[in-house]
């Protein structure tokens, strides 16, 4: 399960050595690996996984129009990235345990993110955007890399009690190169911890291309560390389906850690507060719009028969309401009181903490005074 590529490309992360099983333009392309894994998925399914897509594109464009119009102070685009996150995510048991960056968008709205969630962090109003145990989902995290480890400290303690669940986080390729993330598989393998880690290869890590740190396949460095893994197309949803679904049963049935490589591409800025076209050529971004991941499986899906004009047409009308939904809850929030920072910070009194609060208050009073 850990392919082994043959050559490199120039940017030394060629898509095209990566497991796959729908090929750009929509052609069903049969794969040893990954066929009876998804055996079982039909049109119906298929056509789900499109209006996930569509869905969550819309909620990233609608994401960055609220950070542009002053509604939130930061947003993390993800579009581009699609199929490698709702494949993976629709692959998830409701029992399993998700530690995310920033940018996985399409992972909790998989999980059954309210609108609200989607920008109640990017708006500075909570610290966690979501309720982690209904969710199954940690808080977003900023640190890079840091979610891997606390991914892995959760896995043994699944393995510990005997739980039938499995950790799974996710990372993008620049958090590779954090001493973190290879710790985190250091403790995984010696562990033989139920966890899943899914990197998100997006060719760049803000401005830094991923030949620079990475001069062979991501995939390749985990069986160093013992841990077995499968390159794939991160823009074929059916593939990454079959290989979260791969990766799971691994970890579920107590072999250990798996490791996914996703590749895939960020259309966008790394955040809205970035300018991709300072450092990145524009015949790039043309060459992976070829590959576009909700494209793709419509060409397929039409080449079979089983979607038409009418279907895609009520996909975009749920993604509209999904937007329309996440910029009512957005414009509707009301900031908290600012001392109620300290609410929930410990479950019993802590006098450090009373402390801090008369102080906050003292310092808040004196902008009044003036």
């Amino acid at each position: 399960m850990s392919p082994q590529p043959t050559g490199i490309s120039d940017t030394a992360q060629d898509v095209e050595f990566s497991e796959r099983l729908i090929a750009p333009d929509g052609t069903r392309v049969n794969n040893p690996t990954l066929d009876s894994l998804v055996a079982d998925v039909d049109a119906a399914q298929l056509r789900a996984l499109h209006r996930d897509m569509m869905i969550l594109r819309r909620i990233d464009s609608e994401g960055v129009a609220l950070q542009r119009q002053g509604q939130l102070g930061l947003w993390a685009p993800c579009q581009g990235q699609e199929a490698a996150q709702i494949g993976t995510a629709r692959a998830l048991d409701p029992v399993d345990f998700v530690f995310p960056s920033y940018r996985e968008t399409g992972v909790i709205y998989a999980r059954g993110a309210e609108p609200g969630d989607f920008v109640r962090v990017w708006r500075g109003e909570e610290g966690a955007a979501f309720d982690p145990l209904q969710m199954r989902v940690a808080p977003l995290q900023i640190i890079i890399g840091a979610q891997t480890l606390h991914a892995v400290g959760y896995a043994m303690g699944i393995k510990h009690e005997g739980a039938p669940e499995v950790a799974v986080t996710y990372f993008g390729d620049g958090a590779t190169s954090q001493g973190d993330v290879n710790e985190a598989m250091v403790f995984a393998a010696s562990y033989q911890a139920p966890v899943v880690f899914v990197c998100q290869n997006n060719h760049w890590a803000i401005s830094e291309p991923v030949a620079v740190q990475a001069q062979h396949p991501i995939a390749g460095r985990a069986p160093g560390f013992g841990i077995p893994s499968m390159r794939v197309d991160g823009n074929d949803v059916l593939a990454c389906l079959a290989a979260m679904r791969w990766a799971l049963a691994h970890a579920r049935t107590g072999k250990g850690p798996a490791f996914i490589e996703a590749v895939t591409y960020r259309m966008g800025p790394h955040t809205t507060s970035d300018d991709p076209t300072r450092y990145r050529d524009p015949a790039e971004l043309d060459a992976w719009r070829t590959r576009d991941p909700i494209a793709r499986l419509e060409a397929h899906l039409r080449a079979i028969g089983e979607i038409d004009d009418e279907q895609v047409a009520a996909s975009h009308a749920d993604a509209d309401r999904m937007a329309r939904e996440m910029r009512a809850a957005c414009l509707g929030m009301v900031t908290r009181e600012p001392l109620a920072v300290f609410d929930g910070v410990y479950a019993e009194p802590h006098c450090g903490l009373d402390r801090q609060r008369e102080e906050y208050a003292s310092y808040i009073a004196s902008f009044e005074e003036a």
